[in-house]
């Protein structure tokens, strides 16, 4: 309870989550557990404003494509009414995973062996004696 007063990156605060809840309705749930809501009022834009609440870090890359359309009303009816009709070629989408260790991390890098192939351009450093 501490975590949610005084951190927004841990899900949402005790505040915005209160003052979301109030005022708008629980519009559908995603595969990743975050919750999506749209204000029961027009705003002055003429439309209703939408929400997500992050389940666990707050985490941008963690919305999939059919809720991030509708979060920025790119599409007017949500996932739960309408689904995106999916390609076969089209992969499923994965959050952002830099900087765990699921990131990737090609040969050479410092990470995994360290050592890359020779390449054609390599620099070759320069020696006041040549």
């Amino acid at each position: 309870m501490i975590k949610q007063i005084f951190t927004w990156w841990n899900s949402v605060t005790f505040g915005a989550w209160f003052d979301i809840t109030r005022r708008s309705e629980l519009v559908g749930t995603d595969e990743y557990g975050n919750k999506y809501y749209q204000d029961r009022k027009v705003s002055l834009e003429g439309r209703h404003r939408r929400y997500v609440i992050y389940k666990g870090l707050a985490e941008p890359s963690k919305v999939p494509s059919d809720w991030f359309g509708w979060l920025h009303h790119t599409l007017e009816t949500p996932p739960t009414e309408t689904p995106l009709n999916r390609r076969d070629w089209e992969s499923d989408h994965k959050p952002n995973m830099t900087g765990t260790m699921f990131a990737y991390r090609p040969d050479g890098s410092l990470k995994e062996s360290g050592q890359r192939q020779r390449a054609d351009a390599d620099y070759e450093a320069w020696t006041p004696d040549a």
